[in-house]
């Protein structure tokens, strides 16, 4: 097998100096929202301001006074355009079968086949791609081609930005051969710096010491993910495109999480969840689903207003309810949503982010009723639900909005004009 990761370099800063008509590799921007304050996060760091040490998701306030920049505002629509056009030119090349995006920059795509029918070596196959997409949408792009999904992806990682192609190759032989003791370890994929200290603590600090510590020792600290831990540092990944095609989940769910833009006292917070839940039902509704249980979660704020005490160790509360039946009902899955929230939620901590979840959702043809139920109401509600959404698809999300939507704390009239969370750009 033989697969490539392709990496498109800093996308939205990318997609931002395309649209300016400059230089991406030599133009120094940023992708914020500067009207959150110098604490908002940049999306996206050009590559000339990472060479000045600017780092990657650092705050708006970190960049130094003395460099001169442009901020760009999100635009994620946009960076979403640019990425669908860059997926229609890797369709040029190879069948959507052998591909699977794995963000909105980056993708991997099992070019085994290809090699023959093209007639290329990998590296001159991944060289054709890389340029088409620059000649096509002037974005640079990074590539790493490896015996394996994880090799192709540490290649692009670590090794291609070292080489003057922007283009790597691993196999096991020279992953062992040149990676084994590369530091720090956090540069490969899946180690986190909690992974990263975990190893520590057995005096593991590289990828060869892993090969060489014990396993029982590794799995009475990592249980079952200590076999992806081993297997990794040995180069090895029996995952292919064709088994992520495949899977499928056991469960399914649908859930929404929100990161309040400021804190947020107890009703306020119940107002916003209650919209949430009004928004979570309307897409259960299109998709035809019911569910037979819902999940909450609530973030707390680090601090008290005007206190010094830090509530940062405070974990979020909230819970999992089962349902008195599988349902779709906005009306119920409303008051057991306000029903965990009121049960679990302290009332004198500001809460900074709000997660709902309908689990084990199936078909609606699996929907449930129990003594107290009025079909004919609950089929009037559901005609109304669609309504509305059928609206809002026509004419915008914002078309149809309830009282609570205007309330000055409500957040649903302001994200419905975002994508992701960030500033969609169809206003500009």
């Amino acid at each position: 097998m033989i697969c490539l990761c392709i990496d498109l370099k800093s996308f939205y800063a990318s997609v931002e100096c395309v649209y300016r008509n400059l230089d991406s590799m030599t133009t120094k921007l940023v992708v914020a929202d500067e009207s959150r304050g110098g604490g908002t996060i940049c999306l996206a760091v050009s590559p000339a301001l990472k060479e000045l040490g600017v780092r990657n998701r650092c705050r708006l306030f970190e960049i130094p006074k003395d460099i001169d920049y442009i901020i760009a505002k999100p635009r994620m629509k946009a960076y979403m355009e640019m990425s669908a056009l860059i997926y229609s030119i890797y369709l040029k090349y190879v069948s959507k079968d052998d591909i699977h995006v794995y963000s909105i920059d980056e993708c991997f795509i099992d070019i085994t086949d290809y090699l023959k029918l093209y007639n290329l070596e990998a590296m001159n196959f991944a060289k054709k791609i890389i340029d088409d997409v620059f000649d096509t949408t002037g974005i640079c792009a990074t590539a790493g081609i490896g015996t394996n999904l994880y090799l192709a992806k540490i290649a692009m990682d670590i090794t291609a930005k070292h080489n003057k192609s922007h283009i790597a190759y691993l196999d096991e032989e020279l992953f062992k051969k040149t990676l084994w003791h590369h530091r720090p370890i956090t540069d490969f994929w899946n180690i986190s710096y909690g992974t990263q200290n975990r190893l520590a603590k057995h005096g593991i600090f590289d990828m060869y010491d892993i090969t060489q510590a014990d396993e029982y020792t590794l799995y009475k600290e990592f249980g079952v993910n200590a076999e992806l831990l081993i297997d990794h540092a040995n180069g090895i990944e029996t995952c292919t495109i064709k088994d992520i095609h495949s899977y499928k989940s056991k469960n399914n769910s649908l859930s929404n999480s929100q990161v309040l833009f400021s804190d947020y006292n107890y009703d306020d917070a119940l107002l916003v969840l209650k919209e949430m839940v009004d928004l979570e039902v309307m897409e259960l509704v299109d998709k035809g689903l019911v569910t037979p249980s819902i999940s909450l979660s609530i973030g707390y704020s680090s601090k008290m207003p005007n206190s010094y005490e830090d509530y940062r160790s405070i974990p979020s509360t909230g819970g999992t309810m089962k349902l008195s039946t599988i349902t779709q009902s906005r009306r119920e899955l409303m008051d057991s949503f306000t029903d965990l929230y009121i049960k679990t939620t302290h009332k004198d901590i500001p809460i900074r982010r709000i997660t709902i979840s309908f689990n084990n959702v199936v078909d609606e043809i699996y929907q449930t009723y129990d003594f107290f139920s009025d079909t004919k109401k609950l089929e009037k509600e559901k005609k109304v639900v669609k309504t509305v959404s059928e609206i809002n698809e026509k004419y915008g999300k914002n078309s149809i909005l309830k009282a609570m939507d205007l309330d000055p704390k409500a957040t649903t009239k302001m994200r419905n004009k975002l994508i992701g969370g960030h500033n969609s750009g169809e206003d500009e």
